[in-house]
């Protein structure tokens, strides 16, 4: 059965409904990369101040009227001739299937260039991005009072789900706050084979929803093992080498975890949230994502995965344009604020981007946001970031005034995420003059 990692055309066609939301039995659907009949690929403006090897010179991007203010790179500190480089070298192949790059800095957007059979309008399918976006829509719920707080049980939204299997004491205590971090009780890995909520087993279940409920709770104290995690997890490697060390986040036996959780990656988990904050708001979810979100964003498209029984899928799977992941990423630089109004609670984004589990040694995690730095020319930025399957992310660097989308269909390749993080350090924050 075919489930949001598959590429394939949808046997159904997508329904508008002011939105485009794509609407099916289960998430099987590949978004515009790979399933687009747009006309042959385009070659996009090379970012040198110059024409070099049979590209156009750098070009503003284009003031499309979706809210963007743009401006030329060097106007914000950034070199063209480095930005040239990078562009160059995607086209080279040394970022193999790499689809979009969008760079804003100080609120203007200076960069984008589209690679394959993509364009502006493309809604990329950046995967497990869609986790950290599902986090500002529960903010936004929270601060309307729609739900409690962060310490609510995530049972007491489904009384109609029991009896759960494998009972016990602390699945009852298991809250929203558990699943916004990875850290709850639950037995679930994707980053584990044979975990018993890895998100494979899900996919072949009627409803995810009472899946996550029925599963056993993790023991008290695990074992850990020496290596086998699959590296091509949905975001095995967030930090730069964890895909390739197949680096644990839980203590050994005796030791205490950081922060006072154990991580564990779980895309379960994140569906479930996202089913309670359905419950919560009383309407579908994706037409509260759209009031509470993206009209205020100025974000007109969007297409989301849906699971058998109807519910727009929080895991993974929601296709916006680049322009509108550099807009949620903006949102968060800027403290929740978009031209002056208040979109998400400010105290939201400061606990979403501080630190709540620990992954590795370099990385850690706040409410579905990764937490770690990057090193570029010498200097080390500290940066917030969401990520996907295939290298995909959309990262802040608030030192610099700086967002950028990279998205990829890379899917479950080795060191996919490796890719990316290159890409970013070597080229877009080595391009950083100031």
């Amino acid at each position: 059965m075919a489930h949001p990692r598959s590429c394939r055309c949808p046997s159904r066609p997508a329904v508008s409904i002011g939105f485009v939301v794509a609407s099916f039995a289960i998430p099987t659907a590949c978004l515009a990369t790979g399933c687009r009949t747009n006309a042959p690929p385009r070659e996009q403006a090379d970012a040198s101040g110059e024409a070099s090897a049979g590209y156009p010179p750098y070009r503003v991007p284009a003031a499309a009227g979706d809210g963007w203010n743009v401006a030329r790179a060097e106007s914000v500190g950034l070199s063209i001739e480095k930005l040239g480089a990078m562009e160059r070298a995607i086209r080279a192949g040394d970022f193999p299937k790499l689809t979009s790059v969008a760079i804003a800095r100080q609120g203007k957007l200076v960069y984008e260039a589209y690679f394959g059979e993509t364009d502006v309008a493309t809604l990329h399918n950046t995967r497990s991005v869609t986790k950290t976006v599902t986090g500002m829509f529960l903010g936004v719920a929270i601060e309307k009072r729609l739900i409690a707080g962060v310490d609510t049980p995530i049972t007491s939204f489904f009384p109609d789900k029991r009896p759960f299997s494998n009972p016990d004491p602390r699945k009852e205590k298991i809250t929203l706050e558990d699943l916004l971090t990875m850290s709850s009780v639950l037995e679930c890995n994707d980053w584990e084979d044979d975990s018993r909520g890895n998100e494979e087993r899900m996919y072949v279940e009627k409803d995810w929803i009472k899946f996550t409920l029925d599963l056993p709770v993790r023991s008290p104290v695990p074992l850990v093992k020496d290596g086998g995690a699959r590296a091509d997890a949905d975001d095995r490697a967030a930090s730069i080498d964890a895909a390739e060390r197949g680096a644990r986040a839980e203590p050994r036996e005796g030791g205490d975890a950081p922060h006072g959780r154990r991580f564990s990656y779980c895309t379960a988990g994140v569906g479930t949230l996202g089913g309670a904050i359905e419950r919560a708001v009383k309407t579908p979810l994706a037409d509260f994502a759209k009031s509470a979100l993206f009209d205020p964003l100025g974000i007109e498209h969007a297409s989301w995965r849906y699971s058998p029984l109807g519910l727009a899928f929080t895991g993974g799977g929601l296709g916006l344009r680049s322009r509108d992941l550099l807009k949620l990423a903006q949102l968060y630089l800027d403290g929740g604020m978009r031209k002056g109004a208040r979109v998400v609670p400010e105290s939201w984004v400061k606990r979403s981007v501080s630190p709540h589990a620990r992954i590795d040694e370099k990385a850690e995690y706040g409410y579905l946001w990764w937490l770690r730095s990057f090193t570029a020319s010498g200097k080390t930025w500290p940066a917030w970031f969401m990520s996907g399957n295939g290298g995909n992310k959309v990262v802040v660097v608030p030192d610099l005034r700086l967002v950028v989308v990279l998205t990829s269909v890379n899917y479950n390749a080795k060191g996919m995420h490796l890719v990316t993080d290159r890409l970013l350090q070597d080229h877009v924050l080595a391009a950083v003059a100031n």
